[in-house]
C-alpha cells in the first residue's frame, strides 16, 4: 500500500468504523467520526510505518484488480502474541464472491510463517453476513455483548 493509498484507506476505514460505533449505539452521530479518526490516529501513530501492524491489499489473482484491504497486527495477549485483525474491507462492487475468505486464507498462511499460531478479531454483532463468514472460517465465539434499550 502507497502512502496515497493509505490516506484513502484511512478516510473510508474510518467513515465505516464510525458507523458502526453509532449503529452499535457506542458512539453518538455527531461525535462518531472524530472518534473513529482519533482511534485510528492511536493505533497506526506512524501510519504505514507503524511497528507490528500489517495493512494488505486484497488483489484478484486473475485481474490484479485490487478489491480490497486488510489489515493486521502482531500483538501481546494471555502471555504469548497474536495476530489480531483490526479491519477487512472489500469494495462493495467486489463483495459476496469470495474475496474475504481467499484474504483470510493467505493471512493465515502469513501469520503462519510470522510464527503465530492465533487470530482473533471484533466482530459487530448487527454484521450478520461477517459473523457467518467467521463462523465458515473456523472462528469462535470468545465475548458477547448485550443491551437493552427502554423506551
Amino acid at each position: 500500500m502507497s502512502d496515497d493509498e493509505f490516506v484513502a484507506y484511512a478516510k473510508a476505514s474510518s467513515r465505516d468504523y464510525a458507523k458502526d460505533k453509532v449503529r452499535s449505539g457506542q458512539w453518538s452521530a455527531e461525535e462518531s467520526l472524530r472518534l473513529a479518526r482519533d482511534s485510528l490516529d492511536s493505533l497506526l501513530p506512524q501510519g504505514l510505518a507503524t511497528p507490528d501492524h500489517h495493512l494488505l491489499k486484497i488483489r484478484d489473482a486473475v485481474s490484479q484488480v485490487d478489491v480490497g484491504t486488510l489489515w493486521f497486527a502482531v500483538q501481546a495477549q494471555a502471555g504469548g502474541k497474536i495476530a489480531y485483525v483490526y479491519d477487512v474491507l472489500v469494495a462493495p462492487p467486489f463483495q459476496r464472491r469470495g474475496y474475504a475468505s481467499l484474504a483470510f486464507a493467505a493471512l493465515e498462511a502469513k501469520v503462519r510463517a510470522l510464527g503465530l499460531s492465533t487470530i482473533a478479531l471484533h466482530v459487530f454483532g448487527h454484521n450478520a453476513g461477517a459473523r457467518a463468514l467467521y463462523g465458515k472460517l473456523g472462528y469462535e465465539t470468545t465475548n458477547i455483548s448485550m443491551r437493552k434499550h427502554l423506551d
